[in-house]
């Protein structure tokens, strides 16, 4: 068997859970690793089941329908609910490559269903690698020369968040929106950002602290300047800041260079637009 183009730039070595593991045990696997994204399959033959995102966490913590497993299962009691295995609110339906696929299949994949990242499967359905935009703007970073300006890429109508929003309505906002960062805007005064990842260490490394009554809403209904001023774990995020007559190679080589997925476009101390790696993406597959 010859392995198509898209492992050259995918990583082989890939972490799985299998579907009965807790969503307790996934969400700390997650935050401890970094991962935005975790393939779920068979324990023996690793077998590709499933897969489960940020979003699906948040989604059931809050964000959307899968949390009516805490509030109508669980009577709001996120202590016990978080014992639930993954397989309740994991994604079945997997968008995934195989490994005799090319990086220009993967691509076409992500970008036809929006996905940021996905599974490399071999004949056998097993887990063999994972591919996602950050590997794919590295790559194709490096294989042509970078033109145009950040007003010609950048998305104008940024969904913003105030500091006064509670925990749950952001949450809420990136499900129904399907976006993973929240620029922090009050009186056009830009505050910061926070990604889909920065709600799951909060409720790792604090939020389950505070469960001392074991209902959800405690949490929930906190706001997110609440929360900056008093945790360690959710912090205003310094984004990457651009303005819109800025070269998008520089945008590409901060973006890599920092590990950062997006960045913002600023001008006179005002939010105008944003840039992610799915633009980049986008805009490097479309000029190859």
């Amino acid at each position: 068997m010859k392995l198509g183009s898209v492992m050259k730039l995918a990583t082989r070595e890939v972490k799985t859970i299998p579907p009965r593991s807790t969503i307790m045990n996934a969400l700390k696997f997650m935050v401890g690793e970094g991962f935005r994204r975790l393939p779920v399959a068979d324990a023996g033959t690793r077998k590709l089941i499933g897969i489960l995102s940020s979003t699906d966490i948040l989604d059931f913590l809050g964000g959307g329908e899968k949390h009516k497993i805490i509030t109508n299962r669980y009577g709001g009691n996120l202590a016990r609910a978080i014992n639930e295995c993954v397989d309740e609110i994991m994604t079945r339906e997997v968008v995934y490559v195989r490994n005799t696929d090319s990086w220009q299949d993967a691509v076409e994949v992500m970008m036809k269903h929006g996905v940021g990242g996905c599974p490399i499967i071999d004949d056998n359905q097993r887990v063999f690698g994972i591919v996602t935009e950050r590997d794919i703007v590295k790559f194709l970073a490096n294989q042509r020369r970078l033109d145009g300006y950040v007003r010609d890429y950048m998305t104008n109508k940024v969904i913003t968040i105030s500091p006064d929003t509670t925990i749950k309505d952001a949450m809420k906002t990136m499900i129904s929106k399907s976006i993973r960062r929240l620029p922090i805007v009050r009186d056009e005064v830009l505050y910061g950002m926070l990604v889909s990842t920065d709600f799951l260490r909060y409720f790792v490394k604090d939020a389950f602290k505070m469960l001392e009554t074991g209902d959800v809403r405690d949490i929930l209904n906190k706001s997110i300047h609440e929360i900056a001023s008093n945790s360690e774990i959710i912090k205003y995020r310094d984004p990457l800041i651009f303005e819109d007559r800025d070269k998008i190679s520089d945008v590409v080589r901060g973006m890599v260079e920092s590990g950062k997925g997006s960045a913002l476009i600023v001008k006179d101390e005002r939010l105008e637009g944003i840039i992610t790696e799915r633009d980049i993406m986008r805009f490097l597959y479309s000029n190859i």
